[in-house]
């Protein structure tokens, strides 16, 4: 008969920060930025929140003016003075010169635009510094100047121009800025592309990968040969200096933490659950995903076609849930679903919740001022430069 050696008895581990951290019983400083605010936050159960956030927006006045970002929550959207894309966001807060608060309820590097286009009399605020973008965290400075470093070793950074998404933060912008390049959004992407082109041999497009990729193939007739990816975690970015100087497009290995999920399965899976419905995505979805959909755009896109479509068409939309939920609730009249089954907020996007809202217009009114994003001047001044050629693209 075989016996069951004794289990080892547990060690009396001692309660360290990581282990704390990894139990969800304490907060790394330094990676929850924003998530513990300095000052009372109301509690998400108060049923007051609403009256709260109303007396606090009517005692600033014009003073205020709050941008609400389309993946927002809609208990944030109900206070936004304006909703839309990052881009137009930002050119609706320096259209406001007059407010001297900008409370965007966005994410980090949409109030960063905001900042970069305003006045410097202006403040612009973020309720919870925690309010992040994972596609805009994949490409840092350091990693983008040492891929430019490779570019040079290889002998193709003189005829590269970046074009940088405007889902990136202030220090790569300023990066496209300093190198010749421009920004662009999933709305011209196509013109900015084309713009680089007759400035050079090749684009490094960052951060996201898919949109490049789509763009570059489905709208500018390249291949998908003609593309490489540049991993910034492999010696060389995982490319050979030959596949650079073959390559057109130079794609950072970024992409969008919500768009990025949906497969090829998910449009198959709801094509036969609805029959005759249309496949609707975001350009930041993965290749497969929008070669095998109906119709491709942005959100601005997206929004203009379903206002536009028929009673009683069915739609399948790959893009962030909170505004998927909003579109159908706004069109009763046509049949309006997820492409996918799983549950697909920008969890960073919902940071910004009733709660920061109140505890920042509260802020504001009483005279302090709260979580303000500031870019630093050398540091705007590249970043405009390449959001002004955007401006300029033609």
């Amino acid at each position: 008969m075989t016996t069951t050696p004794a289990a080892e008895p547990l060690l009396d581990v001692q309660p360290s920060p990581l282990a704390l951290l990894l139990l969800g019983r304490d907060a790394d400083p330094n990676s929850e930025r924003g998530v513990e605010c300095p000052g009372d936050l109301p509690a998400a159960s108060d049923p007051d929140l609403v009256e709260r956030a109303r007396a606090a927006k009517a005692r600033l006045g014009d003073r205020v003016f709050i941008l609400g970002h389309h993946y927002q929550r809609d208990e944030v959207i109900e206070f936004a003075d304006v909703t839309g894309d990052s881009f137009k966001l930002a050119r609706d807060a320096a259209a406001r010169p007059e407010a001297e608060y900008i409370v965007f309820c966005g994410v980090h590097f949409m109030a960063e635009s905001a900042d970069i286009l305003t006045t410097e009399k202006q403040q612009v605020i973020l309720p919870d510094l925690a309010a992040g973008c994972s596609m805009a965290d994949m490409a840092t400075a350091e990693q983008v100047a040492e891929c430019w470093d490779v570019l040079t070793d290889a002998g193709v950074a003189d005829v590269t121009v970046p074009v940088s998404y405007m889902n990136s933060s202030a220090d790569i912008k300023a990066f496209t800025g300093r190198h010749g390049g421009t920004v662009c959004t999933s709305s011209n992407a196509e013109r900015a592309l084309g713009w680089a082109f007759e400035q050079g041999e090749k684009v490094l497009f960052l951060p996201d990968q898919h949109l490049g990729r789509n763009t570059a193939v489905l709208q500018m007739g390249l291949s998908l040969e003609d593309c490489v990816v540049y991993n910034p975690h492999k010696p060389g970015g995982g490319v050979t200096p030959e596949q650079l100087r073959a390559a057109k497009m130079i794609l950072w290995r970024g992409h969008c933490s919500v768009h990025g999920r949906f497969s090829l399965d998910s449009v198959n899976e709801v094509r036969e659950r609805i029959p005759g419905v249309t496949v609707l995505v975001h350009p930041e979805c993965r290749h497969e995903v929008v070669t095998g959909a109906d119709m491709v755009g942005s959100t601005e896109y997206i929004i203009k076609a379903l206002d536009a479509a028929p009673a009683g068409s069915k739609w399948a939309i790959g893009t962030e849930l909170n505004l998927v939920r909003r579109l159908a609730k706004a069109h009763p009249d046509k049949e309006i679903v997820f492409l996918d089954r799983t549950v697909c907020f920008c969890s960073t996007m919902n940071r910004i919740d009733l709660p920061h809202l109140v505890w920042t217009l509260e802020s504001l009114a009483d005279g302090r001022v709260v979580n303000q994003i500031q870019v630093d001047a050398e540091t705007e001044k590249y970043a405009k430069a390449a959001l002004d050629q955007m401006l300029a693209l033609p």
